[in-house]
């Protein structure tokens, strides 16, 4: 019994010098991630994590009601942005945490294919672009709550710079055929310079109604005045939507002044000679560089009016009336406008039906047009051009794409 109680308290006598031995080591080194028990062989020193990382854990856990990034230094910075939880409320990251690695987490979290270098290689765009279309081509009128998207657009209004939507609801209400109103938010995005439309319903089903492949002429006219208020907007590209020629007019109405618009683009719609002369009518008033009209039904009047805005215009560098219903008379109409035109770089008239005349005739006057830029590139494949391809194909004023 007694030899039991000197071995035990030997024991603890060695106990107490080996915990003594290692405070004067920790003492020593000043580190507490140097101390050890050798009385649990269990210990290790991941069971003890720096209270440097306990305190960045905190944060972490209570960023939504205590949000703390840029009083941080850069090694701690990158520690709460690559741990923090990506579900927080946009009115707590949106301004507050900038492009980087907290905002790719969100991407990759939210959608399998996430290529940034579409987005001006920004995460933040990116999200938030994706995010709003997402929310707009499921918004269904008189059904979703327009608040939940002004709320998002609040957050997100200085990062979105193109908008392309694909798909646009209608609503429920059979005697509504309205889509989503363009006009509660295109004016509140103050860095928006590309809308890309489509108005359909993708996935119809055995319930497919034509309504469903078009926009409505209210659709029209509530667009057409929040492109009008949207002064940052530079390309608009409204395609596969049925607009017709009363449409088209009405688009124009509001764009004839716009100052920034640079690119528009209605092909596969069905404007003819009608909304030509209306697109011809903002040639002569806009600052437009690019002009798509590809697959729709201009004819030569049309063409004739394009023509003569085309004499008058210094801006515009593209013009494309590709798969048209054009014939020789608007074809030669817009040869002659080449003439006083000296900013055209490519024409397409390719898939109408000029013939050889028109080729002869843009041959003849770019070779009278001494001061045209070196080169212009015209297209006019699979267009009936007769025996006259193989010598207008060489002429040397110009380029020409044949099928």
């Amino acid at each position: 019994m007694d030899n039991l109680e000197v071995g035990t308290e030997g024991s603890a006598l060695q106990d107490s010098a080996a915990i003594k031995l290692d405070k004067d080591k920790l003492k020593a080194s000043g580190n507490c991630g140097e101390m050890r028990s050798t009385s649990d062989p269990r210990w290790t020193q991941e069971l003890m994590p720096p209270l440097s990382n306990l305190c960045l854990q905190s944060i972490v856990s209570n960023f939504e009601e205590n949000p703390i990034v840029e009083q941080l230094g850069p090694g701690e910075k990158d520690f709460i942005l690559k741990h923090l939880f990506t579900d927080l409320p946009l009115h707590v990251t949106a301004n507050l945490i900038t492009d980087g690695v907290y905002w790719r987490r969100c991407c990759e979290r939210q959608w399998d294919l996430c290529d940034v270098s579409d987005y001006g290689n920004s995460w933040k765009r990116m999200f938030f672009e994706r995010r709003l279309e997402s929310m707009i081509e499921l918004f269904i009128p008189d059904a979703s709550d327009p608040e939940v998207i002004l709320d998002m657009v609040q957050h997100c209004r200085d990062y979105i710079k193109r908008l392309s939507i694909s798909q646009l609801l209608l609503s429920d209400n059979e005697s509504s055929a309205d889509h989503f109103d363009f006009g509660i938010v295109l004016d509140k995005l103050t860095s928006l310079e590309e809308l890309h439309l489509i108005y359909r319903v993708k996935k119809c089903g055995m319930n497919f109604e034509w309504k469903m492949l078009e926009m409505s002429d209210r659709d029209c006219e509530s667009l057409a005045k929040a492109i009008e208020s949207c002064k940052t907007l530079k390309r608009l590209r409204l395609q596969l939507s049925n607009i017709d020629d009363n449409q088209c007019h009405l688009l124009v109405k509001y764009l004839l002044d716009h100052p920034s618009l640079r690119e528009l683009d209605f092909s596969h719609n069905l404007i003819s000679d009608g909304g030509a002369k209306a697109i011809a009518e903002l040639l002569t008033r806009s600052k437009l560089e690019i002009l798509n009209l590809f697959d729709n039904d201009i004819r030569d009047k049309g063409a004739k009016a394009i023509a003569q805005a085309l004499s008058e215009n210094s801006t515009l560098l593209s013009l494309n009336l590709r798969l048209n219903r054009v014939k020789d008379e608007g074809g030669q109409a817009i040869s002659e406008a080449l003439l006083k035109n000296n900013t055209l770089h490519h024409l397409h008239l390719g898939a109408n039906k000029v013939t050889g005349p028109t080729a002869v005739a843009l041959s003849e006057v770019l070779a009278q047009n001494n001061i045209l830029r070196s080169i212009i590139i015209i297209n006019l494949s699979c267009n009936n051009l007769g025996e006259l391809n193989e010598a207008v194909i060489k002429h040397p004023s110009f380029r020409l794409s044949l099928c």
